[in-house]
């Protein structure tokens, strides 16, 4: 299931979050972070789902 959310992350990082911890803090932090640069936000999805 990870590597499917690690897939949806490359393509769109806050979906891959979102799949992973819901509505929270680090769902609302990766859209600022993929506003700000897509690298960035890709960065903190796969970082998030490899967390957990």
């Amino acid at each position: 299931m990870d590597v499917i959310r690690i897939i949806l992350a490359i393509i769109l990082p806050p979906v891959g979050v979102l799949m992973q911890v819901g509505l929270g803090l680090h769902f609302w932090l990766n859209i600022v972070l993929t506003l700000c640069g897509y690298i960035p936000g890709l960065v903190h999805a796969v970082w998030v789902i490899a967390k957990k």
